[in-house]
C-alpha cells in the first residue's frame, strides 16, 4: 500500500502539464480526459466486483490490476496523440483501479481468517500507508523530473508497478473464497437486492467525497485571493493536514474495535461541518491553517472508517463492499471538482463553504435513515 500511494502520486502534480504542455490539451480537454479515465475505473471495478467474492483468487486479480497499471502509465511513453493516450490509459488503469478494493478485501479476508476482531484497525493502517505514500511520492516525482524529463517520471512508476506486480506474486499467499466459506452461500453481488439497499450510504460517501475535493481545489484559492494569504501558507495547510492525517486514522481505527463505525462516521460528518464553518467566517489565513486538525479528522474518519462502514452492511462480500467504497469515493471527486468550478464562479469561494455544510447535513440525514444494525436484523446469521 505504501509503494501504491508513492506510485500514483508521484505523476498525479504533473499530469496536467503533461497534458497541457506536452499532449498540447486545453484545460477543458484534460478534465475531459480525466473524468473518462476515471470513470473507466468505475465500470472495470464493477465488473470485476460481481465475481470476486465468488471464488476467485485474489492474489490473481491483485497481480493483474498492478500489471494493467504498469501498462497504463507505461502509455505516456507511447502515444502522443488524444486518443490513442486516452483510450489506452483508459483501458489499462480502469482495470488498475480494481487494486486497491481487492487488496482491501484481501485484508479483510485475512483478519477473518485469523479470528481478528481488529479489522478496522487493520484496513485503516494500510490507508495510513497509502496516504504516506503521497507524502513521499511527490519528492520522487520531483527529482525524476528535474533528472530524466517527463519519460523518466511515467518510467518510474510503470516500474514501480512492475515490482509491486513482482512482490505479489512471490510473496502474497493463495486465498479462496470457497476454501473459507460453505459453498451452498450465496454473496450478494453489486446488484443484488442486499446492495441495492446501500444506495442511500453509497450517495452519502458520494456527497462526503464530493466536499474533499471541493476543500482541494478551491481552499488554497480562498487563502490567496480573499484572505491575502501567501502560497508559503496554502503549503504549511496542506502539509499541516497530510500529517495529522495518518496518526488520527490510526486512533479511530483503533477505536472501530470499540465504537461502531457508523458512529464513528456521524463523528466525522460533524467534523466537517464544523470545520466548513470556520472557513465560511474565516477572516485570516492562521485561522484556516490551525482548522486542518479538523479537515484532518474528517479525511481520516471517511478514508479509514469508511471502507469498514460498507463492510459492516456486507460482512460476506469484502469484495463487492470495498468496491461501492472505491466506486463512491471516485464519483464524488467527479462531482466535487464540477461543484468547486461552477459552485465557484456563481456563489464565490467564501460562500462555497456553507454549501458544503448544507452538503455534509444531507449526508448526515442519509446515513441515519440507513444502518448497519437494521441490515444484519433483517438478514439474521
Amino acid at each position: 500500500m505504501l509503494l501504491v500511494g508513492t506510485s500514483v502520486s508521484i505523476t498525479m502534480p504533473y499530469l496536467s502539464l503533461y497534458g497541457t504542455g506536452v499532449i498540447g490539451m486545453s484545460t477543458g480537454t484534460f478534465g475531459i480526459f480525466m473524468a473518462i479515465s476515471s470513470l473507466s475505473g468505475v465500470i472495470a471495478n464493477t465488473m470485476i466486483a460481481n465475481y470476486s467474492d465468488n471464488g476467485m483468487d485474489r492474489k490473481w486479480l491483485i497481480l493483474a490490476a498492478m500489471l494493467s497499471s504498469a501498462c497504463g502509465y507505461a502509455s505516456y511513453l507511447v502515444f502522443e496523440s488524444f486518443l490513442g493516450l486516452l483510450l489506452s490509459v483508459s483501458f489499462f488503469n480502469g482495470l488498475g483501479a480494481a487494486a486497491m478494493p481487492q487488496m482491501f478485501a484481501y485484508a479483510h479476508e485475512s483478519a477473518s481468517e485469523s479470528n481478528s476482531d481488529d479489522k478496522t484497525f487493520a484496513k485503516s493502517t494500510l490507508r495510513s500507508l497509502f496516504s504516506l505514500g503521497f507524502l513521499i511520492g511527490p519528492l520522487f516525482g520531483t527529482l525524476l523530473l528535474a533528472a530524466f524529463d517527463y519519460k523518466g517520471l511515467f518510467l518510474g512508476t510503470s516500474t514501480i508497478f512492475v515490482l509491486l506486480a513482482l512482490l505479489v506474486f512471490i510473496f502474497l499467499p493463495k486465498r479462496k473464497m470457497t476454501m473459507i466459506r460453505k459453498p451452498e452461500t450465496k454473496r450478494p453481488t453489486l446488484f443484488s437486492t442486499e446492495t441495492k439497499r446501500l444506495f442511500l450510504p453509497f450517495l452519502a460517501f458520494i456527497l462526503l467525497f464530493s466536499v474533499n475535493a471541493v476543500n482541494g481545489m478551491n481552499t488554497p484559492l480562498f487563502v490567496i485571493h480573499e484572505l491575502n494569504g501567501s502560497h508559503a501558507d496554502v503549503g504549511l495547510m496542506v502539509g499541516l493536514c497530510a500529517g495529522l492525517e495518518i496518526p488520527i486514522m490510526l486512533t479511530f481505527g483503533a477505536l472501530g474495535k470499540k465504537i461502531a463505525n457508523h458512529h464513528i462516521v456521524l463523528i466525522g460528518c460533524v467534523v466537517s461541518m464544523l470545520y466548513f464553518s470556520v472557513l465560511g467566517m474565516a477572516t485570516a489565513s492562521w485561522q484556516l491553517i490551525a482548522a486542518q486538525v479538523l479537515q484532518a479528522t474528517f479525511v481520516a474518519v471517511v478514508m479509514g472508517n469508511g471502507l469498514s462502514y460498507f463492510a459492516d452492511f456486507l460482512p460476506d462480500s469484502p469484495g463487492v463492499a470495498a468496491t461501492l467504497y472505491a466506486n463512491a469515493s471516485t464519483l464524488g471527486r467527479l462531482g466535487g471538482n464540477l461543484l468547486g468550478g461552477f459552485g465557484a464562479e456563481v456563489a464565490g469561494f467564501r460562500y462555497l463553504n456553507w454549501v458544503c455544510v448544507s452538503v455534509v447535513l444531507l449526508s448526515c440525514f442519509l446515513l441515519l435513515v440507513k444502518r448497519p444494525r437494521q441490515m444484519t436484523e433483517r438478514e439474521g446469521p
